[in-house]
């Protein structure tokens, strides 16, 4: 069995769920991370023992630092050495003008979106780095075409969190090139996932698709391809690339 171990943020639902199963699929060992819904994760995850590797479900808020503590430490205990990692852990509010925002609102999305991100991404990299006696690896961020669109009427502090998910990937990835670690990003347009649920509108793919040049909306599976790509070997010479999976938008 290959050695290759990724953890995979918010992998109970959508992007992170395919991101998961398709990891399996191409033979990693999968730590599954959930904040609430143990059920799903652990149908995530034997969905991944089905494609004949191994699974760790583990339940840790990653914009709380001791979580994020945890997170890793059990990874490393139960499946071995990190070499990779997809930080899709992230949420929305509900569609608001920013006006009417108020702080624990502003608070919440950046601790999740960007707090938790970093934290992730500084465990991993602790891991990884050959300048720290690790081989290597890959991360993978998952951003938003929110980032450079702005998300006007919507959640343009979502937006905002997403452009700093942009500017962390561009550092980091200069920061570690030398190091073995490859970092990119990954910018989902509207996607059929439940996360649009979060914002209160459920069928918001269906009002905005004429509004995408390939006039629907995408799946989860195909923004977790390009993430297995950005991971892979194939990807070996790409790093700070922020790439669209967004159907033209």
């Amino acid at each position: 069995m290959s050695g290759r171990v990724v953890i995979v943020t918010g992998a109970s639902r959508g992007i992170g769920a395919s991101t998961a199963r398709l990891a399996a699929q191409a033979g990693y060992s999968v730590c599954i991370n959930y904040v609430r819904n143990r059920d799903a994760a652990e149908a995530v995850a034997a969905d991944v023992r089905k494609a004949g590797t191994r699974a760790l479900v583990v339940q840790a808020d990653v914009s709380e630092e001791e979580g994020v503590r945890r997170l890793f430490t059990e990874c490393d205990r139960e499946l071995g050495r990190l070499t990779a990692l997809v930080n899709n852990a992230g949420i929305l509010e509900h569609h608001m003008r920013l006006e009417d925002m108020d702080a624990a609102r502003l608070q919440r999305v950046m601790n999740v979106n960007i707090v938790g991100s970093f934290l992730c991404a500084r465990e991993a990299v602790r891991r990884m780095s050959t300048r720290r006696g690790g081989s290597g690896g890959s991360i993978v961020n998952i951003s938003s075409v929110a980032a450079r669109i702005g998300a006007p009427e919507e959640y343009i502090d979502y937006a905002a969190s997403k452009g700093a998910i942009d500017t962390m990937t561009l550092g980091l990835s200069k920061e570690v090139a030398t190091e073995g670690i490859r970092v990119n990003a990954v910018r989902p347009g509207p996607i059929h996932t439940d996360i649009h649920a979060s914002g209160g509108e459920p069928n918001r793919i269906e009002r905005i698709k004429s509004a995408i040049p390939m006039k629907r909306g995408g799946d989860a599976d195909e923004v977790a391809h390009a993430i297995l790509w950005l991971l892979s070997d194939e990807a070996s010479y790409t790093t700070g690339a922020l790439l669209d999976v967004a159907g033209g938008r």
